[in-house]
């Protein structure tokens, strides 16, 4: 279902979610209970007990920001300005008490990601066309938000599907971002190989949150 190309920085780390609702209801119709909201307002910090992670130090912050940039910059992305791994627009977003609450499906991947400085990408899966890939974007572009905005692809990592690229550490495609009616997501850890066990940690601490709160089940692909 997944297949990642050959890259010398990038650890494979990805799973799906499976939500197990009742017909009525689903996740991109929940608000996120309070542990989860709590963690966008600024100054919040994560804690082993209650999340599953430990808070980043400020040097491994920001040796990790480093290193997730390397992994972009492999292919001829330049991961700057607007072009900033996603999880360094969520610190910033915390900081200015701007943080976005869309659903359950990704505020807690939002919440993850800016805990672990890790970028995250999650999707629809039923908006999607498998099989899914992992690959450096040639010439091109895709919408990233409702008002039609796009984001010029070209060197940078991303997930395709059958059709083109649908998600990066960047911005996500609007063509399969999660809606009131999401029930099954498919979600990519951009993570630095150089930092193997932070990733591995992250991805469990991820998967339990949603296993808690979602009352999901999950399935690693890697």
């Amino acid at each position: 279902m997944l297949t990642f190309a050959p890259h010398p920085l990038l650890l494979p780390a990805a799973f799906l979610t499976d939500f197990e609702t009742e017909p009525e209801t689903t996740p991109g119709e929940w608000t996120s209970p309070g542990p989860i909201s709590a963690l966008f307002e600024p100054g919040a910090r994560v804690n082993e007990e209650a999340h599953g992670m430990s808070p980043l130090a400020d040097d491994d912050r920001e040796d990790l920001r480093q290193a997730v940039r390397n992994v972009l910059r492999e292919g001829g992305h330049k991961p700057t300005g607007r072009g900033k791994p996603s999880a360094e627009y969520l610190v910033g977003a915390q900081a200015a008490g701007k943080f976005p609450s869309i659903n359950l499906a990704v505020d807690v991947c939002n919440a993850v990601s800016l805990h672990s400085g890790i970028p995250i990408s999650v999707i629809d899966v039923d908006l999607a066309e498998p099989p899914f890939s992992v690959r450096v974007a040639g010439d091109e572009s895709y919408v990233f938000n409702a008002s039609g905005q796009e984001i010029s692809l070209r060197g940078l990592l991303c997930l395709s599907d059958a059709t083109g690229p649908i998600a990066n550490a960047v911005k996500d495609c609007h063509r399969t971002k999660t809606s009131p009616s999401t029930r099954k997501t498919l979600s990519i850890l951009w993570g630095p190989l150089s930092h193997a066990d932070h990733v591995a940690q992250t991805m469990n601490a991820y998967r339990a949150l949603l296993q808690r709160y979602g009352k999901a089940s999950t399935t690693p692909l890697t």
